[in-house]
């Protein structure tokens, strides 16, 4: 009985330390100097940005680069960076930093924040993932420096380290331009380097780690790369790169002519673009193309990359790869009259199967309800609303045009979604590990029902 109260009080601060975090910075970002011109900003936009800072969504009511100072600034890039990685593993790499001793309710809260199975090693997990952000988001930023610094000056460092987290970190928020990344479409260090920043962050700590152990194992005898990766890895990279490629060669037919999008661009340019695109829709919301001037096919297929999002463990959001390959594994499976549903020579446990669907329910409920709710108090066109509401549950941060025409009430509902998007499978995962612990020994009758 106690353990069961210390992991529902682990999912509680989880739960509050985002709230917590979204409402300290909405108070500073209300502050004067805060903003560009000097004066207050309306609590309910400032809340609206550090809840999309700390969501790492990207959708924003007033332009990043020309609505905040730089102190408002730093302000959303600390959400950003506390969002990406988690507060609770702020908290940590800040207690270990210190040589503060944690007990076993820190390690329980981690191990929860993390959605990991074990506590062996995690003390070892944290460190390695500061360190191991730390270490992509500077070299992002170097990276970054060498096309803003000639552009910008000495503003071009601040601009570069902005980026860099913001990308890593899933968010796709920058203070570069009002149109995003747009005037960059056709610039190849900047495509690559965000692209890269993006897979980075959502692929999973995870599976940095499991690459990095069979590189390292490599070394000292002979192995098969993709053969001796964790199943979970397997699942993760193969999906991930599926999704990447399918993605970009919809796109790429479907936008082929649209002379508002790439119609004008060379092959090799529509290909380019073709792929920043499916890689930003898996929740960086950073823009090359005008997301209002897409064919409607494009922008459907986009709002399912949307909805998958990246890998567990991750920046990313949405219900992730592993999710959605489970799913499919899983329909296969049942199609089939198969027992068990089973990927690369290995079953996956009912557990998966049944958390798999639990979190795209989830996922899929709060995306709908904001759906109806800002139908209700927008006249909108309904793809728009619909690109709005999959961006803001799934924390990518694309829009097509409709953000900064929201009213109050649209504000809140596309708040509350950003955040329930964000902690929604969080809190998920935990009542999972919490029911697998304390199964019921009395089990009610099965009785048939008819299903299809």
């Amino acid at each position: 009985m106690k353990k069961q109260r210390l992991r529902v009080s682990t999912t509680h601060i989880i739960l509050l330390s985002f709230l917590i975090a979204i409402l300290i910075g909405a108070v500073l970002l209300s502050l004067p100097i805060s903003s560009a011109d000097g004066k207050p900003t309306s609590f309910l936009d400032a809340l609206f940005t550090a809840t999309t800072s700390t969501c790492v969504t990207g959708l924003v009511v007033t332009p990043t680069v020309s609505s905040w100072s730089v102190f408002g600034q730093i302000i959303i890039l600390i959400l950003i960076q506390i969002g990406g990685l988690g507060v609770i593993t702020i908290m940590s790499g800040l207690m270990i930093l210190l040589h503060k001793k944690m007990g076993i309710g820190d390690r329980l809260l981690l191990q929860d924040a993390f959605n990991l199975n074990s506590l062996s090693g995690l003390i070892r997990f944290v460190k390695r993932v500061v360190a191991g952000t730390l270490i992509i988001e500077s070299i992002g930023a170097l990276l970054y420096m060498t096309v803003f610094i000639p552009e910008f000056g000495a503003k071009g460092i601040w601009i570069s380290v902005f980026t860099s987290v913001s990308a890593f970190c899933n968010a796709g928020i920058d203070i570069i331009a009002e149109n995003s990344l747009c005037n960059y479409a056709l610039n190849p260090i900047i495509n690559i380097v965000t692209c890269a920043l993006i897979i980075l962050g959502g692929i999973g700590y995870i599976v940095w780690w499991d690459v990095l152990r069979v590189l390292k194992l490599a070394r000292t005898k002979k192995v098969k790369f993709f053969r001796d990766l964790t199943l979970h890895s397997k699942i993760a990279i193969a999906a991930t790169l599926i999704l990447i490629f399918v993605g970009a060669a919809f796109i790429f037919a479907f936008e082929y002519n649209n002379p508002q999008t790439m119609g004008d661009y060379t092959l090799l340019q529509k290909i380019e673009v073709s792929l920043f695109q499916s890689v930003t829709t898996r929740t960086a919301g950073f823009a090359t193309v005008p997301q209002e001037n897409l064919t409607n096919a494009s922008a459907i297929v986009c709002l399912l990359l949307m909805f998958i999002g990246g890998s567990p463990v991750g920046t990313a959001g949405g219900i992730k790869t592993v999710t959605f390959a489970v799913i499919i594994v899983a329909a296969i499976a049942s199609i089939r009259n198969k027992e068990d549903a089973e990927v690369f020579g290995r079953r996956l446990t009912k557990q998966a199967v049944s958390k798999a669907v639990a979190v795209t329910c989830m996922s899929f409920i709060i995306m709908f309800t904001s759906t109806v709710l800002l139908s209700a108090v927008t006249d909108a066109n309904a793809l728009d609303i619909v690109y709005e509401t999959v961006s803001a549950t799934a924390t990518v941060g694309l829009t097509r045009n409709l953000t900064v025409s929201l009213d109050s009430i649209g504000k809140l509902i596309i708040i509350i979604t950003m955040y329930l998007g964000r902690v929604g499978p969080i809190s998920l995962a935990v009542a999972f590990k919490r029911s697998k612990d304390n199964q019921n020994i009395v089990r009610n009758p099965i009785e048939e029902i008819s299903v299809g």
